[in-house]
């Protein structure tokens, strides 16, 4: 019994000198609720004296609808970036899912001015230098004490974006293009935090770098001037790892080594 509502027992099984009861919790609202384990006869009805209850043993969350993927953080923080670091006035091909001012509960595309960035893609490509070829453990919890999970090795990719910068006099963008390599040559890895919602497990990075030459475009008949170029985000995992079993279990924590 969840909060006094019945559980679904799945199967009953022993691990050693441990009997393992694997069960599917009801619905309930959020919130912590005392646990209780009847013992019952063959008929269905339990045995007086033989009921155990821990108070406020599990807890109930709603679950999140929309979780935001690493690869929508990975442009957002570009976008933040290059904003910070190059020019005000920079967008993504889809400006209405990056809004500029998300605080009003609008979402209203900016209008168009001079000078500019816009971030085009990504496109993914297979990277196998930054691909892990072993599986990775990951230690959880159990009935019976710590597993370790194997999980396949994840899809490693890198991210390629385009970045056009468009500009109405040809100085200011030869200014816009020094910033923009610059921006390469300072920024050499593009961080984030694991997990936004826990700081304490830390930050990831990846390898940022330009990609291609870049190439001006002068002449227009509307009088506005641009340049190309290419950006790269190295070693993106595009997945996790799905985990393939169940291992043995643990008394003592995995060491977990990481490549470049």
């Amino acid at each position: 019994m969840f909060g006094g509502r019945p559980a679904i027992v799945v199967s009953v099984h022993d691990e050693g000198a441990v009997r393992v009861v694997e069960l599917r919790t009801p619905s309930h609202e959020p919130g912590q609720v005392d646990v209780e384990v009847f013992n019952l006869d063959p008929s269905g009805v339990p045995i007086p004296g033989e009921h155990a209850a821990l108070a406020l043993a599990y807890r109930f969350e709603r679950p999140a609808i929309v979780r935001e993927a690493d690869l929508t953080r990975v442009v957002r923080q570009l976008l933040r970036e290059l904003k910070r670091q190059v020019v005000a006035n920079v967008s993504a091909s889809v400006s209405v899912d990056y809004d500029d001012t998300v605080a009003d509960g609008q979402s209203i595309i900016a209008m168009a001015k001079l000078p500019s960035l816009v971030l085009t893609g990504p496109t993914l490509r297979q990277n196998r230098f930054y691909s892990a070829n072993v599986a990775r453990y990951d230690v959880v919890g159990s009935p019976s004490g710590l597993e370790a999970v194997r999980r396949k090795p994840p899809f490693t990719v890198d991210l390629l974006f385009g970045v056009t910068a468009a500009s109405s006099r040809a100085a200011e963008l030869f200014n816009l293009m020094g910033a923009v390599a610059t921006f390469f040559n300072r920024n050499r890895w593009l961080e984030l935090l694991r997990d936004p919602a826990d700081a304490s497990r830390g930050v990831v990075r990846w390898e940022l770098d330009a990609d291609g030459d870049f190439r001006t475009q002068l002449a227009s008949r509307d009088d506005v001037r641009v340049f190309t170029c290419g950006l790269v985000v190295r070693g993106f995992d595009v997945d996790e790892g799905l985990p393939l079993d169940l291992t043995r279990l643990v008394n003592q924590p995995i060491l977990e080594t990481e490549g470049l």
